[in-house]
């Protein structure tokens, strides 16, 4: 005759560690990961904050990306200690050397007067679409939350702008605001991924805006079919968490930095020529800013824009991969930024190299004790030349 259930369980009991609420908090600041092993329909009526769901039917097939070092002390709960007490065990057997269950499980919890909460508004089918960061540690469900909050101005629907557009509406980045007076050339498609050959001739807030739509209805576009000018700037970028720099120009890059200074929004720039890209992160008065690299603009023939010197077109969609990282990274305060680091790409040899960058107290925007440098149009001193007749 089979063993029954509870049997299973016991036995169970007798090879894992078995913790006490008052336990966890301790475990936690020590680095533990706690996962909720329970069901869905129980996870909607209350958690312990701060864990990872990963309900009995995936734990092992998902443990390996919330929890990738099987060294890490793992806390497993679930309604009453049961499913925990044989997570736990099922864990240890797949290499995991610190499994622990927390005895009495969520009940317990509750009834010994630990803080837990009902988890935030994401729907069912928001569960669905953000499910991979529901289950990372460093996202979850407070993380994604966040992000369908955020706002995030996209200066540009170029190159740059697409892969950043993208990236950021599959993330569920609530509301991306973008910036881009032009329409659609057959010219652009080479490299501008989020048009396609029906869009040529749209305007390019249009075109992103219906990709964005369909990639991700939970995103709202903010469109500005515009030039971005002094006049402008500050009204355009109010309101926003971060701002992404997808430029081609000089002008625009030196008026967003010196407005992001008055507005101290962090910047995410980024930029390519021919096969060479670099990006990095200006974060206002704590970190460098573009003008500490680079004080004044270069005159137009030091300048060439892609147009006039040509880009691979794969190399954007690396460099803004990478701005959208940053941007996400900033959201969320994850890892480290590149600010203070510029990162550089050189597509031929496919290297990657990392420059220090320090804040120069004699920047003429954001030198030490000064004050941001009033907004003015560099159209007149930096502007790419004419094109010949």
């Amino acid at each position: 005759m089979g063993r029954t259930y509870q049997e299973i369980v016991a036995d169970a009991r007798r090879t894992i560690v078995e913790i006490h609420t008052s336990d966890v908090e301790r475990l936690i600041n020590e680095g533990a990961v706690l996962i909720d092993v329970r069901e869905l329909d129980e996870y909607r009526q209350g958690s312990i904050d701060g864990a990872i769901f990963l309900p009995r039917g995936i734990l092992e097939g998902e443990i390996a990306t919330a929890v990738p070092d099987p060294e890490t002390t793992v806390v497993l709960y679930c309604a009453g200690g049961n499913r925990s007490a044989l997570a736990a065990r099922d864990l240890t057997a797949m290499g995991y050397t610190d499994t622990r269950s927390l005895a009495r499980g969520f009940d317990g919890w509750k009834s010994d007067g630990h803080p837990w909460s009902i988890p935030g508004g994401l729907t069912e089918h928001q569960r669905t679409r953000y499910a991979r960061h529901l289950r990372l540690p460093e996202v979850g469900l407070d993380g994604q939350q966040t992000l369908l909050d955020s706002r995030v101005l996209l200066v540009g629907a170029g190159g740059l702008g697409s892969p950043v557009a993208l990236y950021l509406a599959a993330a569920g980045v609530g509301t991306i605001g973008i910036i881009d007076f032009d329409r659609v050339d057959l010219s652009n498609l080479q490299r501008q991924i989020i048009h396609t050959t029906h869009s040529v001739g749209q305007l390019k807030v249009d075109s992103a805006s219906q990709a964005i739509a369909a990639i991700n209805p939970d995103v709202t576009v903010v469109r500005h079919p515009e030039r971005l000018d002094a006049s402008n700037v500050l009204d355009r970028i109010e309101g926003y968490d971060v701002i992404v720099d997808g430029a081609d120009n000089f002008p625009t890059r030196y008026l967003l930095n010196d407005a992001s200074l008055h507005a101290t929004i962090p910047v995410v720039h980024g930029s390519i020529f021919r096969f060479e890209g670099q990006a990095t992160v200006f974060s206002p008065w704590t970190g460098p800013c573009y003008r500490c690299l680079f004080p004044e603009p270069p005159p137009p023939e030091l300048a060439p824009n892609c147009a006039t010197a040509g880009v691979l077109g794969v190399l954007p969609g690396i460099i803004g991969s990478i701005q959208a990282m940053e941007t996400i990274k900033l959201l969320l305060n994850l890892g480290d930024t590149l600010s203070g680091r510029l990162l550089t790409y050189d597509a031929l040899d496919q290297r990657f190299m990392e420059l220090r960058l320090r804040r120069n107290a004699d920047c003429p925007a954001c030198g030490i004790g000064g004050t941001p440098p009033p907004l003015v149009d560099y159209d007149d001193r930096c502007q790419p030349a004419a094109r010949l007749p």
